[in-house]
């Protein structure tokens, strides 16, 4: 890229990473209201974790993950959750 791109990729960026800190701090709003039950909760939690993980796209220079790789970590982050709550609640 000239000089001359980057000055008007820079604005762009900018600009995106603002929109993309408005919708953040919306999902975590959203995330406090009550009475829409689990799965609108868990739909809030991973838009907020693809909303970060496109911040460190846009940030970093270096590669991140797909969002195929994304969706796989959070599945298995959500397995042990769900199997750690399981077994709590079989000791009780």
């Amino acid at each position: 890229m000239n000089p001359d791109d980057l000055k008007m990729v820079e604005p762009r960026r900018q600009a995106l990473l603002g929109q993309l800190k408005a919708a953040e701090s919306a999902l975590r709003s959203g995330l406090h209201t009550h009475g829409f039950g689990e799965t609108a909760r868990a739909h809030l939690e991973r838009a907020l974790a693809h909303l970060c993980e496109a911040y460190v796209a846009i940030n970093e220079s270096k590669s991140v993950r797909s969002v195929q790789q994304l969706v796989e970590d959070l599945n298995r982050i959500q397995r042990v959750m769900d199997d750690a709550k399981r077994g709590r609640s079989q000791r009780i």
